[in-house]
């Protein structure tokens, strides 16, 4: 599992997605990892076929294997359908925090019978999830998203958040393009 191409990018754009791909292949247990800005928007993605995913028949997510083997349809997987996920826990947490009056948020773990889901606080609002497998070392994930936040915390400007941005929406208008041409007659 790889990031998306990194041709044309500037040094800091680059440099986060060899930190991400990185934190993906290294870090045994982690399924997918996206980079949320403060809207919501996917920024980063450690999945390479997220525009073919997205452009797929229907317009849904590409299947994925479930943990025991059997193909799952719709959004289990994607870092697209984590991105979204990610947002609305931060903002959910965001929101119990100010309730409670204790501080920022600084992550989010969340454990299920088949994974975990991790949620951690980037920089102005930016948030890094990762999806994990059912038996991943929940402290390994953490000390791994800590250092990739550490490392891209500082460099996560608006400037490179609009780059990223530009460069996801490239990747999946050229999969809408390259699914489109290979499904018309020739």
């Amino acid at each position: 599992m790889t990031a998306p191409s990194t041709f044309g990018l500037s040094s800091e754009a680059r440099n986060l997605h060899w930190l991400l791909t990185n934190l993906v292949e290294e870090v045994p247990g982690i399924l997918s990892v996206a980079v949320v800005s403060s809207d919501g928007l996917l920024l980063l993605s450690s999945d390479e076929t997220l525009a073919r995913a997205r452009s797929g028949p229907g317009g849904g997510t590409a299947p994925v294997r479930g943990e025991r083997g059997a193909a799952r349809p719709g959004p289990r997987g994607s870092s697209a359908d984590l991105a979204t996920v990610v947002s609305g826990i931060g903002s959910l947490t965001i929101g119990a925090s100010k309730l409670m009056d204790y501080g920022p948020v600084k992550h989010t773990m969340v454990a299920m019978d088949e994974g975990s889901l991790f949620v951690m606080s980037i920089s102005d609002g930016s948030l890094l999830g990762v999806h994990g497998s059912a038996d991943c070392d929940m402290s390994v994930v953490a000390y791994h998203m800590a250092l990739f936040v550490g490392r891209a915390g500082h460099v996560l400007t608006p400037e490179l958040r609009s780059e990223l941005r530009k460069n996801l929406e490239n990747a999946e208008s050229a999969g809408s393009t390259e699914h489109e041409s290979a499904g018309s007659p020739r």
